[in-house]
């Protein structure tokens, strides 16, 4: 039986299974592949012989530059680890903004006393890392404010509050293969603005929308381009604007959750993926 390495980190064990579901491993061996989940920076792993998916390495941005150079050490990886250097800096975004997509509007800011200006730009601002996972280190700021933060070392994005993520919360659609397969509408706990279960979020699935599905394609079909290769799998986050339409928020094609607890047949579609290119390869 075909081996498949299912990359995570060392305090998820099971991978994105965490949540008691048991998905992702029984679509794969429905399909003839052995998957195995594996912790990333385990040395005791072999990664010479076997196709490697990275599903659930959240603890990467601690670690970017270790975590680039063992992708780029994979003889076969989903996604590459062009696309995983790219993706790991959030400045992407002014990126796919500067190719046409609908984009939540970004600032990079390289030094921190740079900061108070670009958040005075929007009014009220998220300030993020530039490079950064789960929701950490997420501050917002008010743009009358003249205290500088002290966040330590940057970069960041800064971005405008968007204050329907308080209710309607973040969409996110699925595309795996080139092919739009599911939707899900994340929302906060009250107070917060992450959406992130670890905050108190709540994901639910949904119908997938001809707008969400749209914006999705087109966030995708810019990253390729910009990438010049092909992209395996994405999820891609949106949040709707004051306007009513929705922009990209996040275009996560290095670790995306498939939200397997609340949309379990992504398991399916992604097993079909591995298939397709473990034939391919």
């Amino acid at each position: 039986m075909t081996v498949v390495l299912l990359a995570t980190c060392a305090h998820l064990p099971d991978g994105e299974e965490w949540a008691g579901t048991n998905h992702l491993l029984p679509a794969l061996g429905e399909r003839g592949i052995d998957g195995r989940w594996v912790v990333w920076d385990d040395p005791a792993v072999d990664w010479s012989q076997s196709l490697v998916a990275v599903r659930a390495t959240w603890d990467y941005e601690q670690r970017r530059e270790e975590f680039l150079a063992w992708a780029r050490s994979l003889p076969q990886l989903l996604n590459s680890a062009d696309v995983f250097e790219w993706n790991t800096d959030k400045a992407y975004l002014t990126q796919l903004a500067d190719a046409g997509v609908s984009v939540v509007p970004t600032v990079v800011v390289e030094r921190s006393g740079d900061l108070l200006g670009a958040v005075a730009g929007f009014g009220h601002a998220v300030v993020k890392p530039s490079v950064g996972a789960g929701g950490r280190g997420v501050v917002v700021l008010d743009g009358s404010s003249q205290e500088e933060p002290d966040f330590g070392s940057g970069p960041w994005v800064v971005q405008p509050l968007v204050e329907s993520v308080r209710t309607e919360g973040e969409t996110s659609v699925f595309v795996l293969d080139g092919e739009v397969v599911s939707q899900a509408q994340k929302r906060p706990a009250p107070g917060e603005l992450r959406v992130h279960e670890m905050y108190g979020g709540t994901t639910v699935a949904t119908p997938v929308t001809d707008e969400a599905a749209a914006l999705a394609r087109a966030a995708v079909a810019a990253a390729e381009k910009i990438l010049g290769e092909r992209l395996d799998y994405a999820r891609v986050d949106s949040m709707r604007l004051a306007d009513g339409s929705l922009a990209v928020s996040e275009l996560e094609v290095t670790e995306p959750g498939l939200y397997l607890e609340v949309l379990p047949d992504n398991a399916g579609a992604f097993a079909d993926l591995v298939v397709d290119r473990l034939r391919t390869s």
